[in-house]
């Protein structure tokens, strides 16, 4: 009526690419320190979904850390390169996984009903199960590390492979604490289960194709992921009667490990 066109709607696929790359950087912003560099139109049901982005991250994270193993290599021995990429691991995700891990060693060793297990859990403050498991975890990472074949592709594909396991866990179990005090309580909430086959095969396919430099890592990476996500979560079934983000973030750490161990 006034002359004016008329602005054109998004096109449904443009809509989908642009709610996926938010949820992408969603994904980033959760599970590390990197500033997220677009805009995000937050809502529950983009939290929701993020995490399919998980094994994603941790290949962003693997690609930081072995290109700073490969730069410190020039300058230092590897332990020391190995130490210094674990202290710039801690610094970009902010412990996030090591902090779950204290805190449910915490929780499942000093708790003695389910009700105490997850105060514990809540509590900030760390104990002393939490700071040795803190304290055995990372000095075992840098020891295998300096086992593995290849250093710089350990670095780079355990962070990827390892996040798939806690969507396992949230596929599969129930969730359990306040979910009110919870900030993973929006991650695991609704989880699809094609968003996660959609991970699972992201995670097969670096798994493959990194085998050419790393033989047996497919079948390193099927096997940890899958005994740590049955014996864990068969111990947090049996302890708290499904899991929590704690739970998740000691995951993360322990197929960690046990994939460097398989290496």
């Amino acid at each position: 009526m006034d002359g004016q066109p008329a602005e054109a709607a998004p096109s449904p696929s443009r809509s989908v690419l642009q709610h996926e790359w938010q949820a992408f950087w969603l994904a980033v912003g959760f599970l590390t320190r990197i500033p997220m560099l677009v805009r995000i139109d937050y809502s529950q049901k983009l939290m929701n979904q993020c995490s399919m982005y998980f094994p994603v991250v941790g290949l962003l994270l693997g690609a930081l850390y072995a290109g700073l193993f490969a730069l410190l290599s020039l300058a230092w021995s590897p332990m020391v390169c190995v130490l210094l990429v674990l202290c710039f691991h801690l610094f970009i995700t902010g412990a996030f996984h090591e902090d779950g891990l204290a805190d449910s060693v915490d929780a499942l060793g000093g708790g003695y009903t389910v009700e105490k297990r997850l105060e514990i859990m809540k509590d900030s403050r760390i104990g002393t199960y939490g700071t040795v498991a803190l304290v055995m975890a990372l000095g075992l990472k840098a020891a295998l590390l300096m086992d593995v074949r290849s250093i710089w592709l350990a670095l780079l594909v355990a962070p990827a492979i390892s996040r798939v396991t806690p969507l396992l866990l949230m596929a599969f179990m129930p969730y359990v604490t306040d979910p009110d005090k919870s900030k993973s309580k929006p991650v695991a909430e609704t989880f699809s289960r094609q968003r996660l086959l959609t991970s699972c095969a992201f995670t097969a396919l670096i798994s493959l194709v990194f085998s050419i430099w790393l033989p047996g890592l497919w079948l390193s990476a099927l096997t940890a992921v899958l005994m740590v996500a049955l014996l864990w979560g068969w111990y947090l079934q049996r302890q708290l009667g499904g899991y929590t983000g704690d739970a998740l973030g000691a995951s993360v750490v322990f197929c960690e490990l046990v994939l460097l161990m398989f290496l």
